[in-house]
Order: structure tokens, then C-alpha cells, then sequence
């Protein structure tokens, strides 16, 4: 999946979905913020259409370690993106009810009240901002993962020019190697992958060299596999954000309250702690990338 980003036709049809779709109308205003929530906590914020059904219903993408994954044996979505949810939904008086769905029908999903927020390793993009608000928190890149040892002596995007290599479906990932592609005389060869471990086969396989897939998230099937070398550069590095609809602005506050308090006792950093991804961490609550006020 990687830190996934829709294209251009996919963000205009999302832009056309918001003007004319359904969902729960929007409890706040453009004015609202961390200014109108001073003095408040962030249970205090909750929407009324929220807080009466006791869940905050969020929505990810399973199979992407160490942010959504599941425990094993089981189908029980664990991760960064799953705890964190369930802290905020604490703060905010709600239970968390976490639900796996296709990675290109999150935003879709939440514009039709499907769920009230979506969390898998989204990318905070200006494209995206066309139909939801992020409250952002996570920072990464990605990173070019290749067979262990390196046997193609691969250093830099330019290197993956003239190669087969395999990148995610609907992933910022496959736009940095689509905009690399663009610069090669010598054209890549790229194969779309259905998520990041169906695209590390290719490479087992032989049919690609290289992937492109997130920082802390190469780093870990790295560690866990054995199979891999993780390039140290990062590309497009930035946050990724929790996506609610921007109609929603006063669930969209209630959120960065939660994440205001979480920072604010320790809990955030504690959940990233227990998946060793604490340098990934924001230092304060971001809104749109931008600081909550």
C-alpha cells in the first residue's frame, strides 16, 4: 500500500463525490479550531450525531506492518493506526470500531458517512484536502527496498532507470517512481502490486529489483524477513494524517483535541513506542500540515 497517494482522476472524482454525496453535515464551521476549543477537553467537542451512537467508527487497510496489521492467528487488527484510534475514541468518550476495507474506498467511504474517520498510512496531500481535513500524525518517507546484498548495486531513483520494478497500486510511491520514470531515457518497467508484501514477491521472484515502500515500513519487514536492504535516503517524506471529511470540521476538531491530550500525557508517544516508531512522531497537533490554531 505505502504512503499512498490517489491520482489526478481519482482526486477529481472524489472533488465531484464531495459536491454532490451524503454523510453527516458538518457540526462546525471554517472558524472552528483550537482557538473555539480552548478550555474545552476533547470529549467536550464530540458531534451530537457522534456521541449518540457511543463508536467512533474508523476505517483502515490491513497489511501494512508496523501500522495495521493482524495479531496472528486471528483477524484482529492491531498497529499503530488501530491503537491510536481506539486512544483518541477514549478521549473522546467512544469505543473504536475499526473496519478493514480497500485502500482507494477510504475517502469514498467516509464521504458517504460509511465511517467517521480513515487511518492507513495516508498521506496529508493537497490533492486529498479537496474532500477531507488530515489531522496529521506520522512523518515518513519512502525508501527504495531491494534483495539483500544488493546484487543490482542500486544507490539512487535514477539507478531503478531501465529496470523492473514493482510499486503499489494508488501509492505516492508509485508517483515518485512514475515521476522518475518520466526523467529515464532508458524507461522502467513497472509492475502495480495490490499492497507492499504482494510487491516484495516480485522481488523473491526475480521479476523486479526494486520497490518502493515507507520508511518504518521497510525498515520492519526488513528486520522481520531478513531478505532485504533498505536504502537510507527517503523520498517525499512528510505527514500523514488522519482523514476525515471536511464537511465534519467539528468531528475533525474533536480529533485534534484527543491528539492534543494524547501528546500532552504521554499515550501517543507510548503507542509509538511499542512499535518502534517513535522518531516518526509530530511534535505538536498539525492540521492540514499546518499547526492546530
Amino acid at each position: 500500500m505505502t504512503k499512498r497517494l490517489y491520482s489526478v482522476v481519482a482526486a477529481a472524482l472524489v472533488v465531484s463525490a464531495l459536491a454532490g454525496g451524503c454523510g453527516r453535515s458538518s457540526s462546525g464551521s471554517d472558524t472552528s479550531g483550537a482557538a473555539a476549543a480552548a478550555g474545552k477537553s476533547a470529549k467536550d467537542l464530540v458531534p451530537e450525531s457522534v456521541r449518540k451512537t457511543g463508536e467512533l467508527r474508523m476505517a483502515t487497510s490491513e497489511g501494512y506492518p508496523p501500522m495495521e496489521m493482524y495479531k496472528e492467528g486471528t483477524q484482529e487488527l492491531i498497529g499503530v493506526d488501530p491503537d491510536l484510534a481506539a486512544a483518541i475514541a477514549a478521549k473522546l468518550g467512544l469505543k473504536a470500531k475499526v473496519t478493514n476495507a480497500a485502500f482507494d474506498g477510504l475517502v469514498p467511504g467516509l464521504q458517504a458517512s460509511n465511517w467517521d474517520i480513515a487511518m492507513s498510512s495516508m498521506s496529508d496531500t493537497e490533492e486529498r484536502r479537496a474532500a477531507v481535513d488530515f489531522v496529521d500524525y506520522f512523518n515518513a518517507g519512502g525508501a527504495i527496498m531491494v534483495k539483500k546484498g544488493n546484487p543490482e548495486g542500486i544507490k539512487t531513483l535514477e539507478d531503478l532507470c531501465g529496470r523492473s520494478i514493482v510499486l503499489a497500486k494508488g501509492s505516492s510511491n508509485l508517483a515518485i517512481g512514475q515521476r522518475q520514470d518520466a526523467k529515464c531515457a532508458d524507461k522502467m518497467k513497472i509492475i502495480q502490486s495490490e499492497d507492499a508484501p504482494t510487491g516484495l514477491l516480485s522481488i523473491d521472484s526475480g521479476r523486479a529489483v526494486a520497490t518502493i515502500v515507507d520508511s518504518p515500513v521497510a525498515a520492519m519487514y526488513a528486520k522481520e524477513t531478513g531478505k532485504y536492504d533498505v536504502l537510507s535516503e527517503q523520498y517525499d517524506a512528510g505527514p500523514w494524517g488522519i482523514a476525515i471529511d471536511r464537511r465534519n470540521t467539528g468531528l475533525r476538531d474533536a480529533v485534534a483535541k484527543a491528539m492534543q491530550e494524547l501528546i500532552a500525557d504521554g499515550g501517543y508517544r507510548q503507542i509509538l513506542e511499542k512499535y518502534g516508531v517513535a522518531a516518526n512522531a509530530v511534535p505538536e497537533v498539525m492540521v492540514n500540515t499546518k499547526p492546530w490554531k
